[in-house]
């Protein structure tokens, strides 16, 4: 017999927590005079910090990976198409966020504070890596002349406050939930 390279009860969280990610995508809370914004990134920190940064990055991972190959659980669809979008680093981001998150949130004791820094280097990654990758599509791609000083702009309206307030929700609610122990 041999050994699974993940446990059941593994396979069904990192599951659980893709469908979670999946799910937020389609939990848009409008903003007036603006766009909406998800709890997508609220699910990928919690993915990080409640399964760890390799389990983590695999639920996260095979969220992106479903939507690529066709199902519509992206916040503007699905298919392999969406990789052409600028916007699709974001998703490349959330991978390595919930490492990120998760291997921070592990080497740290439970708190608040340490759980918010966690995410903070979540946030910093999803940014670093969807604000290139949207440049190099624009740039390359799409033959739109925009700097990176106009994409990063483009965030602070909306997304990066609303995601530096999810990094806060997702430290309170990790902090709760790891107290309790509800994944053990």
């Amino acid at each position: 017999m041999t050994k699974s390279i993940l446990s059941v009860k593994n396979q069904v969280l990192c599951a659980l927590f893709a469908a979670l990610v999946a799910i937020g995508a389609f939990i848009q809370i409008p903003v007036p005079y603006m766009d909406y914004f998800t709890l997508q990134f609220f699910f990928v920190l919690m993915a990080g910090i409640l399964l760890g940064g390799k389990l983590g990055a695999i639920s996260v991972g095979c969220y992106v990976l479903l939507g690529i190959v066709g199902l519509p659980i992206f916040a503007a669809g699905g298919g392999i198409g969406y990789v052409f979008r600028p916007s699709f680093g974001y998703l490349v981001g959330f991978i390595v966020a919930a490492f990120v998150t998760g291997t921070l949130s592990r080497k740290m004791s439970v708190s608040f504070l340490h759980y918010f820094l966690a995410c903070l280097g979540g946030f910093a990654v999803t940014y670093g890596i969807g604000i290139v990758y949207k440049y190099l599509m624009l740039k390359y791609y799409l033959n739109t002349p925009e700097t990176l000083g106009v994409i990063l702009l483009s965030c602070f309206p909306l997304d990066m406050p609303g995601d530096l307030v999810l990094c806060g929700l997702a430290s309170f609610v990790g902090t709760r939930l790891t107290a309790i122990r509800i994944m053990e």
